[in-house]
C-alpha cells in the first residue's frame, strides 16, 4: 500500500532508501527526542524576537529574512534528507525567529492572543497524539488521500492569494472576519490538525520499514513544518474572531 501524507515534507519517497549494512535504524523514541529538541530550539529563538532583543527596527528585516531562509532550508531538507540532522535544528531556529516576530505583531493588535494560540496548538498536538496512539483515530488510505488533496487545495488558494497581492488584490471574503473568513480559517485549522495524524502514521511506518537513523531528524522536520502551519492558522482564526467582536 502506498504511503501518503498531506505534509509535502513527508511523502511516499521519504523512506525509500534501504538502510546500509551496519547503519543504525530510525526509532520512534529517537524521533520523539529530536522533535522535542527542535521545538525547544524554536521556542528559544522565538523568545528573542518576541522580546525584541534585536530592536524594533530589526523586526521587518528579520521577518522577511526568516521567511526566505526558512523556505530555502525546507527545500534543501526535502531534497537532501541526509542533511536533516543539520538543517532541521537550523530550520527550527529560523522558524522561531519568524514566529516570535509575527506573534509580537499579533499581540500588539490583539492582547492575549498569543498565549491562547500556543495553548491551543499544543493542546491539539497532545490530543491527537493520544487519539492516534490509542487507535481512536486511524490513518486510513482514503483519509490520507483526502487530507493530501485538501492540503494541496489550500496551498493553491494561498499561492493565488499571494499572486493577487502583488497587484493589490485579494481573494474576497476568506481573509476577512466575516462568517466565510472564519469558516475558511476553521477548515484550514482542521486540515492542518489532521496533517499531524498523517505525520504520526508516516513516521511510524518509517520506523517499521527500518529507515536510516538520520530520518529521525527528517521526521522531526516534517512535524515542525506542520506545527508551525497549525500555530499560524490558529493565530489567524483567533484574530478573525477577535476582530469580529470589535
Amino acid at each position: 500500500m502506498k504511503l501518503r501524507s498531506g505534509n509535502p515534507a513527508l511523502k511516499a519517497e521519504s523512506f525509500s532508501r534501504v538502510r546500509e549494512a551496519g547503519e543504525a535504524a530510525m526509532t520512534l523514541s529517537g524521533t520523539v527526542h529530536k522533535t522535542g529538541a527542535s521545538i525547544l530550539i524554536l521556542i528559544a529563538f522565538a523568545s528573542l524576537t518576541w522580546n525584541q532583543v534585536f530592536g524594533e527596527r530589526m523586526m521587518l528585516p528579520i521577518l522577511w529574512g526568516s521567511l526566505i531562509v526558512g523556505l530555502v532550508l525546507s527545500v534543501v531538507t526535502v531534497f537532501k534528507k541526509t542533511w536533516a540532522p543539520v538543517t532541521t535544528p537550523v530550520y527550527a531556529a529560523v522558524e522561531g525567529l519568524l514566529l516570535g516576530t509575527l506573534s509580537s505583531l499579533f499581540e500588539l493588535q490583539y492582547p492575549g492572543i498569543v498565549i491562547n494560540a500556543v495553548a491551543l496548538t499544543f493542546g491539539v498536538l497532545v490530543a491527537l497524539l493520544i487519539a492516534y496512539s490509542s487507535g481512536v483515530i486511524k490513518a486510513t488510505e482514503n483519509m490520507k488521500l483526502g487530507i493530501a488533496a485538501a492540503t494541496g487545495g489550500i496551498g493553491l488558494v494561498y499561492l493565488v492569494s499571494i499572486g493577487l497581492g502583488f497587484f493589490g488584490k485579494s481573494i474576497p471574503l476568506i481573509h476577512e472576519s466575516g462568517l466565510v473568513g472564519i469558516g475558511f480559517s476553521l477548515f484550514v485549522v482542521v486540515i492542518a490538525s489532521l496533517n499531524l495524524v498523517m505525520d504520526f502514521d508516516f513516521i511510524e511506518s518509517g520506523v517499521e520499514k527500518g529507515a536510516p537513523k538520520y530520518m529521525e531528524w527528517y521526521g522531526a522536520f516534517g512535524l515542525i513544518v506542520t506545527l508551525v502551519w497549525l500555530y499560524l492558522e490558529i493565530l489567524r482564526l483567533l484574530a478573525k474572531l477577535q476582530g469580529r467582536k470589535s
